[in-house]
């Protein structure tokens, strides 16, 4: 079921290009969609401020930015909201959660994909990125990579119609991210589009389209900066809420971390004595009946059940920490 951009599409006449632009912006027709210079290529109307002052004064100015930026995450909320129960529904049923995208947006999506084993132990198996070229090793990335769709067809070849594929592109328009797009809903998966560009045709062919409607960039196309601020709070957002959805977060905690390192392992002591009610050592005890877990090393903690017993209750209750703690023992 596709969802309504919550912001009205704006139409350009070609005639209206005026200056050179990237061939894709301003060839007439493109997929459907007439466009001039997207909103993320155009001036911002204080970027000639960056060279009148001192470097206090325009990290001000950049500093505002950001923040003007950011308010484009809070206006797609909804959408958001749609996306992560999307993705929520793909976890439960063992689908995969694949992330595509290119440039500055492909590392905004791998950071996302990468965080989510160790913070809410999302399965690996469950989690694919798709990056243009590849994620980079060095320092260097790039941009005709973004051009191409090398190796899509074999990457999303397996996608299936229980996966999810989050595209991500900021000026919606980009030909590795939209292939990917139509390859993903040609298997039949769910595809939530994020772009900066209203009226995009990453949006269009998007079942979620979220629009992230940022002002244009203080340094005109660096689209790194406020459109990827927007594109790193949506991903946050997304995840996160796909978290709470999935009963994996508890009062503000991540009762589905994997403890791996000194300071997940304190942390995860912490939680269970937090929620639990109980002592750090006897935190510390549940966690090792628990083999680490610490949704079942809560309830062993809290109400002095056995892993077995534990591990039962949160099956019949769906993994949810609430709805197992409110069980009779």
């Amino acid at each position: 079921m596709r969802i309504t951009p919550q912001i009205s599409v704006f139409t350009w006449k070609k005639e209206n290009c005026g200056q050179v632009v990237l061939d894709r912006y301003c060839k007439g027709n493109t997929w459907g969609i007439l466009l001039t210079l997207p909103s993320t290529e155009q001036l911002h109307d204080d970027a000639d401020l960056l060279n009148r002052g001192d470097l206090v004064s325009s990290a001000r100015i950049l500093a505002a930015g950001q923040i003007a930026a950011s308010k484009a995450a809070l206006d797609a909320a909804e959408s958001i909201a749609a996306g992560a129960k999307a993705m929520a529904n793909t976890i439960r049923e063992g689908g995969v959660l694949h992330y595509a995208a290119a440039g500055s947006s492909g590392l905004m999506a791998a950071a996302d994909a990468q965080e989510l084993g160790g913070t809410f132990s999302i399965p690996t198996a469950q989690l694919r990125i798709h990056m243009a070229g590849g994620l980079p090793t060095g320092a260097e990335m790039p941009g005709g990579v973004e051009d191409a769709d090398d190796g899509l067809q074999d990457a999303l070849g397996s996608v299936q119609a229980r996966d999810t594929v989050i595209t991500v592109s900021a000026s919606g328009s980009t030909p590795y991210t939209l292939t990917a797009s139509r390859l993903a809903r040609a298997h039949g998966a769910t595809v939530i589009g994020i772009a900066n560009n209203a009226g995009s045709p990453l949006l269009q062919d998007a079942d979620i389209p979220i629009l992230l409607a940022t002002p244009p960039e203080l340094i005109s196309g660096s689209t790194r900066m406020g459109a990827g601020t927007a594109q790193k709070i949506a991903m946050n957002m997304l995840s996160s809420l796909m978290a709470v959805e999935l009963g994996h977060v508890h009062s503000g905690m991540m009762v589905n971390l994997r403890a791996d390192n000194d300071k997940l392992r304190a942390r995860a002591t912490g939680i269970v004595a937090r929620i639990a009610k109980v002592d750090m050592t006897k935190a510390q005890d549940a966690l090792d009946k628990s083999k680490g877990e610490v949704k079942p090393a809560i309830l062993i903690a809290a109400q002095d059940l056995s892993l077995k017993h534990a591990t039962a209750r949160l099956q019949a209750t769906d993994d949810i920490l609430n709805a197992a703690l409110a069980q009779e023992t």
